[in-house]
């Protein structure tokens, strides 16, 4: 099977359940997904187009619906089931967020937004494809728009990397995560293909983007950005 459908597979079948388990999972959940609201530069009133990659349930899109209250939020993401669950959650506000069928590896994105977010999910992208996606998203943005990526990376060296894990496999079942939703995470992760962040943002700035920073860091828990 092809690796993008083995990701699409595993994230179908953890629909449902995905929203309780991420908390548990990103033990500084709350400091990582305040770091993007924190970076994205217009006024809560601007009427600014924000274009979510990966948006699965709907997490992050939700959060800068309520902080960003005239934001226009298009949330992408390449799994029908994932959807699904964010279409239940956006059932009151379908004028505010278009959920949006796509496989950002794959496909065209659609243009002219303010801001493009993500958050942990270019991670089951190797190298040459986060390379092409962040040429991708560089076209996509207006100019002065921002990017910014909430995701997991790569250790520094092999020995940083198996201490990185060995904390977060420690905090996650201190959080009191169940068994078998900790053999499933486990399981997708098989498929997850992380980079060096200071490999990511010299990527970014072969695009074009510059400046580019790292506004928040928890061990294997980044939040980097750039500005067209």
């Amino acid at each position: 099977m092809d690796p993008g459908m083995l990701v699409k597979h595993s994230f179908d079948k953890a629909a449902d359940k995905y929203d309780r388990d991420r908390r548990m999972l990103i033990p500084c959940f709350d400091d990582f997904y305040a770091s993007i609201l924190e970076l994205i530069p217009f006024p809560p009133d601007a009427p600014r187009r924000v274009l979510d990659l990966g948006a699965g349930t709907g997490i992050l899109s939700a959060f800068i619906a309520e902080a960003f209250p005239r934001a226009r939020i298009t949330a992408a993401d390449f799994s029908e089931n994932m959807l699904d669950q964010a279409r239940r959650r956006f059932a009151s506000q379908p004028e505010r967020v278009e959920l949006l069928l796509l496989d950002y590896a794959k496909d065209d994105l659609p243009r002219d937004f303010d801001a493009v977010v993500s958050a942990m999910s270019i991670h089951h992208l190797a190298q040459p494809g986060k390379r092409a996606l962040y040429g991708k998203i560089y076209d996509t943005l207006r100019e002065g728009g921002i990017f910014i990526n909430a995701d997991q990376v790569l250790g520094p060296t092999p020995g940083m990397e198996r201490h990185y894990h060995a904390v977060w496999l420690r905090q996650v079942r201190e959080k009191g995560i169940d068994e078998t939703s900790m053999a499933e995470c486990l399981e997708r992760m098989k498929e997850d293909k992380q980079d060096p962040l200071l490999d990511q943002l010299a990527w970014l700035r072969e695009v074009g983007f510059h400046p580019v920073d790292c506004a928040y860091k928890n061990f294997r828990f980044a939040v980097f950005w750039g500005r067209k």
